[in-house]
């Protein structure tokens, strides 16, 4: 038993002897080495994941909205529509009427900018819920670094205002909004339609007139038509068409007795009849062109303006009966 006991207290003391030894300096400062880099990637990523999720929750970064969450699509493009590029619009600022494809994206008003070719617009919102803008796609503006989105400014009336540019009328110009309450980016599609715009805001477009064709005073017959809105409400053609003193005056008789007034290059026309369908006699600048026009219907809930177009070809023009 004394034997056994003398053993085991040799094999102890042996042991610790061997991990009592110092590990050598080149093995120490190795493994420090390592330790440090280790936490310095440790480090670095750690920074670059807070960047990320800082970046998310700013501006939205790679958060698109699914088809499934977005509104209809409505179409934005006109058949009639050939793209009009800035170099093709006189410099000024003018009001333009807006397509676009959802109903959530409430445009209230739009104001182009013409300068040497390049146009912008400074679109007014209906409502608060969107933070920025980005000519784009929802999936580019996701990706796009913060410096390169839109935001908006605020007008006299606190709405928010934003500015995006514009490369062609009658074209779709791709815009991407990013919703404040779904912290998302939603794709939009935009169209500045060339006809709501003065007759001499294009250039190279000369109106036919009156004067042009060398009509004389007097009633004439033309034919006319009614493009916008739904699509269902027409208008009486052919129509009647007064010149006198170089001057055109049409009448309108809309399809429908619900029209309770028209607006024309901003004046408004009251109807001139009690009885049966709207009719209206309302001025005329030109033929073989589409003429803005704004018509009021009380159809509904509650009464819309709704923006038409009207279209004379002069190819059609003969003397009324009446003359």
């Amino acid at each position: 038993m004394k034997t056994n006991t003398a053993g085991k207290l040799a094999v102890l003391l042996l042991a610790g002897m061997v991990l009592s030894q110092p590990v050598p300096a080149q093995e120490t400062e190795l493994t420090a080495q390592t330790e440090a880099l280790a936490e310095t990637e440790k480090s670095a990523e750690t920074e670059t994941l807070q960047e990320t999720e800082s970046a998310a929750e700013s501006t939205g970064k790679g958060q698109v909205a699914s088809a499934s969450e977005m509104a209809d699509v409505e179409e934005v493009l006109e058949d009639w529509m050939v793209p009009i590029e800035g170099s093709m619009v006189e410099n000024g600022t003018y009001d333009v009427r807006v397509n676009c494809s959802s109903s959530m994206f409430s445009i209230e008003k739009a104001v182009l900018h013409v300068q040497d070719g390049v146009m912008t617009a400074d679109l007014t919102m209906g409502g608060t819920g969107y933070l920025y803008v980005y000519p784009g796609s929802a999936e580019e503006a996701a990706a796009a670094p913060e410096e390169d989105l839109i935001a908006y400014t605020e007008n006299e009336e606190e709405q928010h205002v934003f500015t995006i540019p514009v490369k062609a009328l009658d074209d779709v110009t791709k815009c991407a909004a990013f919703s404040k309450r779904k912290e998302k980016w939603y794709d939009r599609a935009l169209v500045f339609v060339s006809t709501s715009l003065p007759s001499d805001a294009l250039k190279g477009r000369e109106l036919t007139t009156a004067a042009s064709l060398g009509l004389e005073d007097g009633e004439y017959l033309v034919d006319a038509v009614l493009a916008g809105g739904s699509g269902r409400t027409t208008i009486e053609s052919p129509a009647h068409l007064t010149v006198e003193n170089g001057s055109m005056t049409l009448q309108v008789v809309f399809s429908s007795k619900n029209y309770d007034y028209m607006i024309v290059d901003g004046e408004v026309y009251q109807p001139v009849n009690e009885e049966g369908n709207s009719t209206f006699l309302i001025p005329a600048a030109g033929f073989d062109c589409q003429l803005p026009v704004i018509g009021d219907t009380i159809a509904m809930s509650t009464p819309h303006e709704i923006e038409y177009t009207i279209s004379l070809d002069s190819g059609t023009l003969v003397p009324s009966e009446s003359n």
